[in-house]
């Protein structure tokens, strides 16, 4: 927008509200800013914009609802007596009458034409969600909260994170969910949704867009949608649509990507069909137990004076945003904290949320008193930041052999990074989720009750843009100028982390090539001289900008993107920044709001947003090749390219600039291949039938022991079972034959194991454990386990079973403090390792 229209928006706002203060409705009619204060005290008549939510008219007239009270129907009553009177007015006041009308009818061509003019700014400032604000409040906002299950296929499916081959899953700790938070200033609009998921991919959001707007029309955009994963490593993968993030799932899962957009878009449309007036509040304090730099070498690597304004070299602050309805009702909560959820490690097989999932949970067990995970109606999402390099595995490394400390430039023990692994601060894995989740829901809640929490106030406004990020002008300190790479990884890629080392010989920290490796690497695609100077110093593993065959081996086109909420900065990335790049990255583009007239800007960076391409290190980490150098696919100015680049995003939203909406991802969906083999078909042993119980739990507990029962199942990749459970945890109530459940396979506290005990005759055997909490009552309970088996004659169908009721007891003459640690468990069936030929021909 010209600076001709600008200063057209600040004159007609001037004009506009002097023109309403001053005016005085003596005919009792509702004026337009009495319209909108309607419509926030009644959002049952929210006008719904389907257009393009930029080129939204400010307000629109809508008459009221015949059933509630009309101003405008009493005031037309009272005009008719004023009417009345009138006509016993004498003549000498004529004058005075005629002046009355005159200045009335002035006044609607006064309104008539602001509202003209209006419109016409409203056309003018479409540019990038630049609108104007007609809020009496500009604190109130329209707010809308959803959550939906997102769990894939429960078994046999690779999981996405680590790239280990052997850790196909094979049931469920806690399902997955999506969380989406509509904020809204009634012109425009933006959603954010955190997602349990590795992280997001361009296919996803696409797909995600397609059903906002077949339900909606174009309300929802690619501009004003944001999809950020949590990087939970412990889902089914095979989502993405580019080869080289689907090799070790054996290609692209289907199954896997339709349940999340299915879910994406499901959270989304409980957010739009829940949305109220409310306000927003944020705060923010520091952790300091919960997470570690796993790449210290490569941080120290920054420069010196840089490093000296931080105290700690993982960013250990939390920004949290409070949702509250106009009454005070609490709607939801989202936070903004970078650790990564690798407290599973990879020898877990059940999905897990990790640390940040289970955060969530509880969270919403606080604010939703009796419900199950996910169907409760507060929401609560602990969202990705700046996690590149802040592992959770506070312990740090260790030889796991010798208990010494590893190599700290090269992360091994005895030169090979295979025994050098990172835990804590638990005894295992479980025992860590439990306590990284426990202190990032602890912090999350003293800040949701915050009494000194900041009001959000100002308008909604947002820019996005694609941008081929393998051919990106880079405009560097001193007037020089560099540009990006075509995507490459380099050899410490392939080491792997501490929190999940990779494999053969490769370390972190490796700056030249290996002549076996250069020619392995070589059959695939030799990179060019061009190709090894604009990595440099990297050593390339795998030339993949440039392998087409038999798709795109990586994304080359990047979704940007920034989204403003008063003074809330939300900037969602497409990849891991490190520490030191997201710290450059929310400074540079703090200054250039602040230096637009927007005050207490607070920037929060969304990673894993839209689509995924590695890592994001700085220039003086590259120079080190940690891991999360070798993996920023762009070269060594990539974390530069994206300040640049939002810079510029932040820029037009407020100088009015249109942003071109750059090349479109490729849609690979036709292209994509997949060599994992579906379920051919289940099979029952004989005598049996789906859903029996072949292990019955002891018929008493003690609260604080594990109870197990065992299934014959069906295959869970017949029916993900999306928004239902594999499994339930039910209470007997009073005796009357009613059951109640207290648990499914969401929750905490249980696990869904699968197992197929055949593959000659495809029989398998589900096996439910539920770790009974210290505050169970005592009762008569039963467990559940709901599937679908496979036939080759009748297809798919479902199949139902449950264990014998037991009783619940409180633990006679034990401390908790004694149980609390470890839940003691009871088991039910043989727990020996079967042999082949078991494995073979059946039970």
């Amino acid at each position: 927008m010209t600076s001709i229209g600008r200063r057209l928006l600040t004159s007609i706002n001037s004009r506009f509200n002097s023109f309403r203060k001053s005016r005085r409705d003596h005919s009792g009619r509702i004026t337009a800013a009495g319209h909108r204060r309607h419509y926030c005290k009644n959002p049952r008549h929210w006008p719904v914009t389907r257009g393009n939510p930029t080129r939204s008219l400010p307000f629109t007239l809508h008459s009221p609802p015949a059933t509630t009270s009309s101003p405008g129907l009493d005031a037309a009553v009272q005009g008719t007596k004023e009417t009345q009177e009138r006509r016993r007015i004498p003549a000498l006041h004529l004058d005075t009458r005629i002046d009355t009308m005159w200045r009335k009818a002035c006044e609607v061509v006064v309104a008539a034409a602001v509202v003209v003019m209006v419109m016409v700014a409203c056309v003018v400032g479409r540019a990038q969600g630049l609108a104007y604000d007609l809020r009496t409040d500009p604190s109130l906002y329209n707010i809308g909260v959803g959550i939906y299950d997102v769990t894939g296929p429960a078994a046999g499916v690779n999981m996405m994170g680590y790239a280990n081959p052997a850790q196909i899953n094979s049931g469920i700790h806690m399902r997955l969910f999506s969380r989406a938070f509509i904020l809204d200033d009634t012109q425009r609009r933006v959603v954010f949704v955190s997602v349990d998921c590795g992280m997001m991919g361009s296919l996803i959001k696409t797909k995600v867009v397609e059903r906002l707007q077949a339900e909606y029309g174009a309300l929802y955009t690619n501009a004003n949608v944001m999809l950020s994963g949590t990087h939970t490593h412990s889902g089914p993968g095979g989502f993405l649509e580019y080869l080289l993030f689907d090799i070790t799932s054996l290609g692209f899962i289907k199954e896997t990507l339709d349940a999340m957009v299915e879910g994406i878009f499901q959270s989304i449309k409980q957010a739009h069909e829940g949305v109220v007036p409310g306000h927003l509040y944020l705060s923010s304090g520091d952790i300091l137990d919960a997470s570690i730099n796993r790449s210290p070498t490569g941080y120290l690597n920054n420069p010196e004076e840089e490093r000296a304004r931080y105290l700690y070299d993982t960013d250990k602050t939390m920004t949290l945003l409070r949702l509250e309805a106009q009454d005070g009702t609490p709607l939801g909560m989202v936070n903004w904290f970078a650790v990564h959820p690798t407290s599973m490690n990879n020898t877990n097989t059940l999905i897990s949320g990790d640390n940040k999932g289970y955060a969530s949970q509880l969270f919403e067990e606080v604010m939703n008193p009796g419900a199950m995970p996910g169907k409760g109606k507060f929401v609560a999402a602990f969202a990705q930041s700046n996690c590149g390099d802040v592992s959770p595995n506070i312990k740090g490394p260790h030889c796991i052999d010798t208990g010494l400390p590893c190599d700290l430039a090269t992360s091994t023990c005895d030169g090979r990074v295979q025994k050098c692994i990172a835990s804590g601060p638990g005894r295992d894995m479980m025992e860590s989720t439990k306590i990284i989740a426990t202190r990032q829901f602890a912090k999350a809640m003293d800040l949701y009750n915050d009494p000194g929490a900041v009001k959000v106030s100002g308008p909604v406004l947002f820019a996005q843009q694609f941008i081929d990020m393998a051919n990106y002008t880079v405009h560097l300190e001193g007037g020089n100028t560099s540009s990006t790479c075509m995507p490459a990884l380099g050899y410490s890629f392939a080491a792997g982390t501490i929190d999940g080392p990779g494999a053969f010989d490769f370390t972190q920290g490796t700056t030249e090539g290996n002549p076996f490796w250069n020619m392995v690497s070589g059959m695939l695609h030799k990179p060019s001289e061009e190709q090894i100077a604009c990595h440099a110093p990297k050593p390339i593993l795998l030339d993949t900008g440039e392998i087409n065959m038999p798709y795109p081996w990586h994304p080359r086109i990047m979704d940007t993107q920034v989204g403003l909420v008063g003074q809330l900065a939300i900037l969602p990335v497409p990849g891991e920044f490190t520490t030191m790049c997201g710290r450059r990255f929310r400074e540079k583009v703090a200054s250039v709001l602040e230096a637009s007239g927007m005050e207490g800007v607070v920037p929060v960076l969304a990673g894993l947003s839209n689509v995924y391409s590695h890592y994001i290190a700085t220039w003086d980490e590259y120079q080190v090749q940690r891991y999360e150098a070798a993996s920023t696919i762009f070269g060594p100015h990539t974390c530069a390219a994206y300040r640049q680049q939002y810079t510029y995003l932040a820029q037009s939203i407020f100088n009015g600039n249109e942003v071109p909406p750059g090349p479109s991802p490729p849609d690979l969906s036709d292209s994509v291949l997949s060599l994992l083999p579906g379920v051919l078909f289940d099979g029952a042993p004989m005598g049996s039938h789906f859903g029996d119980v072949v292990a019955q739990p002891y018929p008493l507990a003690y609260t604080g022991e594990t109870i197990t029962a065992k299934f014959v199942s069906g295959h869970p990749r017949n029916d993900v079972l999306l928004g239902g459970s594999f499994l339930t945890v039910e209470r007997l109530v009073n005796s009357s034959g009613v059951w109640e459940v207290v648990a499914t396979d969401a929750n905490w506290e249980t696990r869904f194991i699968w197992d197929r005990v055949s593959l000659l005759l495809g029989t398998s055997l589900a096996t439910v454990k539920w770790d009974i909490p210290h505050n169970t009552p005592e009762g008569t309970y039963r467990i559940t386990h709901t599937g679908h088996c496979k036939s080759f004659f009748f297809g798919i169908s479902p199949y139902f079973g449950a264990t014998e009721p037991f009783e619940v007891v409180a633990r006679p003459d034990v401390t908790l403090i004694e149980f609390a640690e470890e839940p003691q468990e009871r088991n039910s069936g043989s727990a020996l390792p079967k042999p082949w030929w078991l494995k073979i021909f059946g039970f």
